[in-house]
């Protein structure tokens, strides 16, 4: 029965690749080799990182939202500067492995790119602090390739509450509205993940477009401000969002979560490809099948569920979800078709908006001094 579970997944992936919203490769590389792609080169296996080409192709993934996060403490412009220098990265990583990634913008690039054998490369920045309270530079970034923007990071910014941060506004500021509003009218997807629930909340309120949470969890599984409420999931039928299921342990876990709250000499919980099936299930039970997706987190986290610990396990994630009864149309969903139609979609209302340009002052004190 596995084996005929295994040839299903490997069929269904060669249709239906794994879109994956969230990989921290980009930091990896600074931190490792200072963006020196020969030192740290993808495309040879057994690298230090969870991420290269061999084992992507192995996990069958066929698009990479590339995270150009930069850390949320860093002051003001020094944030914009490193996110920059973040995307040069990822361009330059691109350029480096033409047999292999290719950039994409929309979901059309997206397909075109799978359709020829590569790996669609799309970029998300991870926090507010990238924008520095700026309209200007979010215009910029998204003409730069960037195709989300996180709202805050573990630390809030000065017009959004962060999950992991003392609330301040109880979820967007005035400010924090236009931006959300902007990133509609560029096309530009609203990442839901580490903010406040009171943030999704409002953020729900103010988009004209889908939502993403491009990696995260259901709380009600485990216990962690980084995951989502079942009644923000709820609201994903009617904003047509979809929930990009992390792999982070201590988002999966609620026994691993507890350990970390409650110091203990106890051995540190493991967290197993079981936990993510779990959460995989509650999101599509809340949320619905049309709202679910993935998104690792590989190369952000310092360990991984067993049976996922590198980006070849997407494959023994989507043989669990078979075995449990999940149709070849509930996995394609899953692996990618979810999240290209909220691209498409977001693409569609930013071009229904494109006349309704943002105010070209660009800080926060314009909106909310």
């Amino acid at each position: 029965m596995a084996s005929e579970t295994d040839a299903r997944v490997h069929d269904l992936l060669r249709h239906h690749p794994v879109i994956d919203g969230h990989n921290d490769l980009p930091w990896e590389a600074r931190e490792r080799v200072a963006y020196d792609w020969a030192k740290l080169d993808i495309a040879l296996p057994g690298q230090p990182t969870h991420t290269d080409i061999p084992r992507l192709r192995a996990g069958g993934v066929g698009a990479q939202f590339w995270s150009v996060f930069v850390p949320s403490d860093l002051p003001g412009s020094t944030a914009v500067t490193a996110t920059l220098e973040q995307i040069d990265a990822v361009h330059a990583m691109i350029a480096r492995y033409p047999d292999h990634l290719i950039a994409a913008r929309t979901a059309s690039d997206v397909e075109r790119a799978i359709s020829r054998g590569k790996i669609a490369s799309l970029i998300g920045a991870e926090g507010g602090q990238s924008i520095d309270s700026s309209l200007g530079v979010l215009r910029m970034l998204f003409s730069l390739g960037v195709r989300y923007l996180t709202l805050t990071h573990n630390d809030n910014v000065p017009w959004a509450d962060s999950a992991t941060d003392d609330p301040v506004l109880g979820g967007l500021s005035a400010f924090g509205r236009e931006v959300v509003l902007e990133m509609n009218r560029l096309g530009m997807l609203v990442d839901l993940s580490h903010v406040s629930a009171d943030t999704m909340r409002a953020a729900l309120d103010t988009t004209q477009a889908p939502v993403i949470f491009s990696h995260s969890s259901a709380r009600a599984l485990c216990d962690h401000p980084r995951n989502v409420p079942d009644d923000v999931l709820a609201r994903l039928a009617d904003n047509d969002g979809v929930c990009m299921v992390t792999f982070v342990p201590y988002f999966v876990s609620q026994a691993l979560r507890d350990w970390d709250r409650e110091p203990t000499d106890a051995p540190r919980p493991e967290a197993s490809i079981d936990d993510v099936v779990a959460h995989c299930e509650h999101v599509r039970e809340v949320a619905g099948i049309e709202h679910i997706g993935l998104g690792g987190d590989y190369d952000g986290v310092d360990h991984l569920p067993t049976g996922l610990e590198d980006v070849s396990g997407y494959p023994r994630l989507l043989a669990a979800l078979a075995e449990r009864g999940w149709s070849d149309t509930d996995l394609a969903s899953l692996t990618g078709e979810n999240i290209l139609r909220v691209l498409r979609e977001t693409e569609a209302r930013a071009a229904e908006l494109s006349t309704a340009r943002g105010p070209c002052l660009a800080r926060i004190e314009d909106l909310d001094g």
